[in-house]
């Protein structure tokens, strides 16, 4: 299983979630469904745009665990 941790990112810059979508140019929607994990996929474009506005590392963002069995 994948786990956004954008939220996490968003605190430690102190930035706005509406901050973060104007810079990458992408619609508060989009980006608050990434937020809060209701996407199925995510392009390396706005992947990319995303780490470069927050000057981070895609793991900083993206968290996999392991399905329990």
């Amino acid at each position: 299983m994948i786990i956004i941790r954008l939220d996490r990112v968003l605190a430690d810059r102190k930035m706005r979630l509406n901050d973060l979508a104007a810079q990458v140019g992408i619609s508060n929607v989009n980006l608050s469904y990434l937020k809060t994990g209701k996407v199925k996929a995510i392009r390396f474009h706005t992947l990319d745009a995303i780490c470069k506005v927050l000057n981070c590392q895609p793991g900083d963002i993206l968290e996999y665990v392991q399905d329990e069995e």
